[in-house]
């Protein structure tokens, strides 16, 4: 069962709880889109110094808006520094000095494999085609924590993703340590629906909150395989009336609204 509360939108709850998981201090790789929203939702509110890190080089950024891209020009407007794209993964990803990457999926299975590729079987004659890895592998094997902000339903929930982009944990446990992966891997998943955390001992993606007028039985029936749901499952806090102010403030400033 759905209830719709016309306080706030879908997005809009999964916005405030992906910025609320972010802690003041961390430094924070962040992709366009709804990570970008969560991001600086945080730093406009309970995180004043988290450290934005975006794929294009600059570091330290604080936008009053929303960037369009990574190749905004607020970005660097407003960071500490701005440096080349191979120094960030180089010497920022790579040897682990992020403490959360941001990820986003087409796809995401029981084990938090995350598919931006294509959909359908063929590599080589795909359904569809999509973006591309870009830099989520590397965020994915090194970050020292990655969380992944999606729309839950069936066709991104899946039991098995068409393609692995990014590793989750591969099959389950000791896979990321037989790859060598530097970075614990996806410790959240927020969607419009609830949250997921791997279980510690099977590694599966595991319900252990459900937002505000969404019940268990609604998040089962929007993932592609039997899900795991905890002993307890909270209920996320709504949004606060301050959340709400600053995140439609952020909203209106893209688009060229600024």
């Amino acid at each position: 069962m759905t209830t719709s509360d016309p306080q706030w939108t879908p997005d809009e709850m999964m916005s405030v709880a992906a910025s609320r998981a972010l802690r003041d201090g961390a430094v924070c790789f962040v992709g366009i889109g709804l990570p970008s929203t969560a991001a600086n939702l945080a730093r406009h509110t309970h995180a004043p110094n988290l450290v934005l890190i975006y794929e294009s080089g600059t570091l330290g950024s604080k936008p009053g808006v929303l960037p369009l891209s990574i190749g905004d020009g607020v970005l660097a407007d407003t960071a500490d520094a701005v440096i080349s794209v191979p120094e960030v993964f180089n010497y920022w990803l790579q040897p682990g000095r992020i403490d959360v990457g941001f990820l986003g999926a087409a796809q995401i299975d029981r084990f938090a494999n995350i598919n931006t590729t294509v959909i359908g079987g063929d590599y080589r004659r795909p359904k569809v085609r999509l973006p591309g890895a870009g830099g989520a592998p590397e965020i994915a094997a090194s970050c020292r924590e990655v969380m992944v902000v999606v729309r839950q339903n069936p066709r991104t929930f899946v039991a098995r993703v068409d393609f692995i982009t990014s590793v989750g944990f591969g099959s389950g446990p000791g896979d990321r340590e037989r790859l060598g992966l530097r970075g614990a891997g996806p410790r959240t998943v927020i969607t419009d629906l609830g949250i997921l955390q791997p279980d510690p001992r099977t590694c599966e993606l595991t319900l252990t909150h459900v937002h505000p007028g969404i019940d268990i039985d609604t998040v089962r029936a929007n993932t592609g395989w039997d899900l795991a749901v905890a002993p307890e499952v909270a209920v996320t806090e709504p949004p606060t009336p301050e959340e709400l102010a600053v995140l439609r403030r952020l909203e209106a400033t893209k688009g060229g609204n600024r």
